[in-house]
């Protein structure tokens, strides 16, 4: 167990539309050893997805048809795998996948948008980002645990690009900031900000108003890690150049 470890995850905004624009010739460039997939928009029987490389492939689609949805492609073979936190009001959506691995759980997540009118706000602050907290915790005492996807929220003002205007708006509003200071806050370690804590780097961008050309965008979509998997830790980054979504990937290098 002395090569790292590579995780990629990536919030496809569909996993048949990214198929067609080069899905398969980016995995097959970056070669991760896993990679966690958000917003699938689809069930498995729905895509014929080659991969050969990854042997254990895992979906969690939500029941209602093309929407949400989360999937991991994996070259190693887990322990175990849940879907879901096991509360019924979170579970129908498909946004949470749990893999058991011999040093550590990997958890992927699709956090619910709080919804340009803000009419889910208080299911998300409320409900599932305590419940999502508890759930990462009761693993925690069994083994490290590593978080990955899109979260919907940009932490500070640093990780969007016009902050003072997006106070009030979904994924920068006080409440959902504050639940990913409560992450942080119990033990978590937002992975990139380990090795820059500058400004200008971004995994969302708007369709609209050329936004991703000009780089205004938000970073929602994040690796977080146990405290304890620190000194494991060895690299966090975004890939902002590859195309397909409007989000990029990003991607986390631990020893293994």
């Amino acid at each position: 167990m002395n090569k790292s470890l590579k995780i990629i995850s990536w919030n496809v905004n569909g996993i048949r539309a990214v198929q067609k624009k080069g899905f398969d010739d980016f995995i097959s460039t970056y070669n991760p050893d896993i990679i966690c997939i958000q917003e699938t928009k689809a069930h498995p029987e729905q895509v014929n997805i080659g991969l050969d490389d990854y042997k254990y492939k895992y979906w969690n689609s939500a029941s209602k048809k093309g929407y949400s949805g989360t999937a991991i492609f994996s070259k190693i073979n887990p322990i175990s795998v849940e879907y879901d936190m096991e509360i019924t009001k979170h579970d129908d959506e498909g946004r949470v996948i749990k893999l058991e691995f011999d040093n550590y759980f990997l958890v992927t997540v699709y956090t619910p948008n709080s919804k340009r009118d803000l009419s889910r706000l208080d299911y998300r602050h409320k409900e599932w980002d305590i419940d999502f907290l508890k759930f990462l915790k009761k693993h925690e005492k069994k083994k490290p645990v590593i978080f990955c996807g899109d979260l919907n929220v940009a932490h500070k003002e640093i990780d969007l690009k016009n902050f003072s205007t997006n106070k009030k708006n979904a994924g920068f509003t006080n409440e959902e900031r504050l639940g990913f200071t409560n992450y942080m806050g119990n033990g978590f370690i937002d992975t990139f900000r380990e090795f820059t804590d500058e400004g200008g780097h971004y995994t969302w961008w708007s369709y609209m108003f050329n936004s991703r050309a000009k780089n205004v965008g938000w970073r929602i979509d994040y690796f977080c890690i146990s405290e304890s998997l620190r000194d494991k830790l060895k690299k966090s980054y975004i890939l902002p150049e590859v195309m397909g979504s409007d989000h990029a990937p990003v991607v986390l290098e631990l020893e293994n």
